[in-house]
């Protein structure tokens, strides 16, 4: 009985995090964020100097899965990717025309799903440069020439972030031109239930979380050309290019308690997570995305930036759950809305 308290109560704490907007909402001098705004807000020593390069593609999202297929599966059925190749371990999906989904057997310890990595095209592409310049920045890159599509011409290089966590660098010649011709494969699993009609038209957000959100912050506006918007005291929303948007999360090293693991575990030294991916889809009717979900006898948790009534926010949007058990948001938000929701980002 113990036990089975311990877990509701961490599955509360763990349900109240994600839904979280930052520990600077509800203002600057508390418990929670003890820093006045000035100091909260103060900007750090850039981690390197710019490169000037542009992020021209999302080139991957990578995730591990238990059971891939049925993850596959259930992508395919809810948000509209198509299927562009199985082989066996893996298996990567367009999403629409602009991204690639690629899910990759886990090892067999691992339970639930995990982003392990992500790709990106850049401009201007030119491998000995990239390459030196990297070098020039510490970042010790590991050349990979191989393209999940198997096409030619594709040239990339790997490197780890403030965390640890793996970004690949390429040119287009990867999955970003693969995606120019239709996806065709079919998938060795029935859908899991009838698809929902949906497209997914744009990456709303990675809640990407940090142990030091400033310097991942210089790291990816330095190193990748994106862009900042408002840095509200434990979190920073950044725009990767025409790509999409990240909400880069975790500990402030203006915070008195940085780095302290007994100041509530704010500041406790872990690994970078992308504990949940919120995609744009159209349509977007909150009551016929909710009626789909629950239809699908999916969960159907209203989010709204905590900025009231979910018909009345400019910000609509649900989270559910996928079958290896990762937390996937759906959103209201496209390219020309991409702002939208950062307003609950900032305190009263």
């Amino acid at each position: 009985m113990l036990r089975a308290l311990g877990a509701a109560a961490a599955g509360a704490r763990f349900a109240a995090s994600l839904f979280a907007q930052g520990r600077c909402q509800n203002g600057y001098n508390t418990p929670a964020c003890p820093m006045s705004k000035e100091v909260a807000t103060a900007p750090i020593k850039p981690l390197f100097a710019p490169t000037d390069w542009k992020t021209a593609g999302l080139e991957h999202i990578s995730f591990q899965v238990p059971d891939y297929r049925k993850e596959a599966a259930f992508y395919i059925a809810l948000m509209g990717w198509k299927l562009r190749s199985d082989d066996g371990k893996r298996a990567i999906l367009d999403i629409g025309d602009w991204g690639s989904a690629i899910f990759k057997a886990a090892p067999p310890e691992q339970k639930t799903a995990l982003v392990d990595g992500f790709g990106f095209a850049i401009e201007p592409w030119h491998a000995k440069k990239v390459e030196s310049e990297l070098r020039k920045r510490g970042l010790d890159p590991v050349a990979d020439n191989n393209s999940a599509a198997g096409g030619k011409g594709f040239e990339s290089f790997h490197v780890k972030d403030p965390d640890g966590f793996d970004v690949q660098i390429g040119n287009s010649k990867g999955l970003v031109k693969a995606r120019k011709t239709p996806a065709s494969a079919k998938l060795e699993v029935e859908l899991p239930f009838e698809p929902t009609g949906w497209q997914t038209v744009w990456l709303d957000h990675f809640s990407f979380g940090a142990t030091n959100y400033k310097a991942s912050v210089s790291y990816y506006t330095n190193l990748l050309g994106w862009k900042e918007t408002f840095d509200e005291g434990s979190q920073n929303e950044v725009l990767m290019g025409d790509v999409g948007d990240a909400l880069i999360r975790g500990g402030n090293p203006n915070d008195p308690n940085f780095g302290n693991p007994s100041a509530n575990g704010r500041q406790r030294p872990r690994n970078i997570r992308i504990d949940h991916i919120s995609f744009g889809i159209q349509p977007f009717d909150p009551d016929a995305v909710k009626d789909a979900l629950e239809k699908r006898k999916l969960r159907a948790r209203a989010d709204t930036g905590n900025t009231g009534d979910i018909h009345q926010t400019a910000y609509k949007s649900f989270h559910t759950q996928t079958p290896n058990g990762y937390n996937l948001q759906i959103s209201c938000v496209t390219k020309e809305t991409r702002l939208v929701g950062s307003s609950s980002m900032k305190p009263a």
